[in-house]
């Protein structure tokens, strides 16, 4: 049999389009860091880990446009991720650790310190696990004696417009952590933070169930998309 000649050899296989451009991807991410990369190319970066061969930009832009940035797409449910064409169970879970991260990056800010002095950390912990949300979710601040930290509990988790609350319920658990003081937070999931009429009476609720046992509800904060509004500065505690 002949010797297969140089033309006969076996040839290299030719690197793929959607291989060099997550290598150049990843060396441009490496070199100038998220500032150097638009908002879907850091999301094709996360999205690499769960889908290895397959271009992942359209995929990327996608989800931004269906959740409205990537705090919307981090902070999308399972379920409403999974129905976006192309985003598995696996790469949905991806997505999610990447919301748990923030936050947790986040609340690390505050915990330990006397809230009334980190305001500004707390609002960003606060904004970083709600701002997006797609439900409106009603939680507590207990601190104790010093304004620290002791537990952020959510009370209620409700539909896009309401989370119900019980003010003996909230009293109840700062009692049993030995809490100080409280503050309220809720999401307005329209974007808008203005308290409505049953924010405004709740919260009178709370202070009224509250006050007889010393306990002194610092504020009551409502995250909104783009701002946060605070009873204690618009008057209303």
């Amino acid at each position: 049999m002949a010797s297969p000649t140089l033309s006969e050899s076996p040839k290299s296989p030719t690197p793929s389009h959607h291989a060099g451009h997550r290598d150049r991807l990843r060396a441009r991410f490496a070199e100038a860091g998220g500032p150097g990369l638009a908002d879907y190319e850091l999301l094709e970066l996360a999205l690499f880990r769960s889908i290895p061969r397959r271009d992942v930009k359209p995929l990327a832009k996608a989800l931004i446009a269906r959740f409205g940035g990537l705090g919307g797409v981090c902070a999308a449910d399972l379920h409403q991720l999974k129905e976006v064409k192309g985003v598995s169970e696996k790469t949905a879970l991806d997505l999610k650790l990447i919301e748990a991260l923030a936050v947790r990056m986040a609340r690390e800010q505050v915990v330990g310190r006397p809230i009334l002095s980190s305001w500004s950390a707390l609002l960003d912990y606060l904004r970083t696990a709600l701002q997006h949300a797609a439900t409106e979710q009603f939680r507590v601040l207990y601190l104790d004696k010093k304004n620290r930290l002791v537990a952020d509990e959510h009370q209620a988790r409700g539909t896009v417009d309401h989370a119900p609350v019980y003010p003996r319920e909230v009293v109840k658990r700062a009692l049993a952590l030995d809490a100080s003081a409280l503050i309220l937070v809720h999401n307005h999931p329209s974007g808008d933070p203005t308290p409505s009429h049953a924010d405004i009476e709740m919260t009178k609720l709370v202070i009224s169930a509250a006050k007889p046992f010393n306990i002194v509800v610092h504020d009551h904060l409502v995250i909104g998309r783009e701002r946060t509004a605070s009873f204690k500065s618009l008057g209303l505690l």
